[in-house]
């Protein structure tokens, strides 16, 4: 998943696009209003194709994190970042088994799943057509799994 060009501003809620750049001011849009304004240098902001997500072993790229959640809701809608704390790890768990408990917090797990439906919702979370593919097939092999309990 490209996530190049995406922000998150500190102070601002949504994530916004990169449209073009001057020598000391960014135009921004926001990916839910589709408003432009001015990103001045004295704003903070960080590119998410920059972030990271600590595991035991290493820091997974936002964008994987993403793909992982895409592949998991088939491109659709995560739950909702205001789900309860238990809910919100449980997922995320799911998402990325091997995550640091002690150094990724709540309110990270909030971030990123509010991130990636607001990224769903103006669509640009798009599923590969090989990750489709693996989905159906897991899709079929759950289906299998079922009717053969029954």
């Amino acid at each position: 998943m490209n996530l190049e060009g995406i922000l998150n501003i500190s102070g601002k809620s949504g994530l916004f696009r990169v449209i073009s750049n001057t020598k000391n001011t960014v135009i921004v849009e926001s990916l839910e209003s589709g408003k432009r304004g001015s990103l001045h240098s004295n704003n903070q902001a960080n590119m998410l194709d920059e972030i990271g997500i600590y595991t035991y072993d290493d820091t997974v790229p936002l964008s994987n994190i993403f793909d992982s959640i895409a592949k998991k809701e088939n491109g659709g809608q995560a739950i909702s970042h205001k789900s309860s704390n238990s809910e919100l790890i449980t997922y995320f768990r799911d998402i990325l088994k091997e995550y640091d408990e002690e150094r990724v917090y709540i309110s990270s797990i909030k971030k990123v799943i509010q991130w990636y439906n607001c990224m769903q919702a103006a669509e640009l979370i798009l599923l590969s057509e090989e990750t489709k593919k693996e989905t159906k097939k897991e899709t079929k092999k759950e289906t299998k799994k079922e009717t053969k309990k029954k």
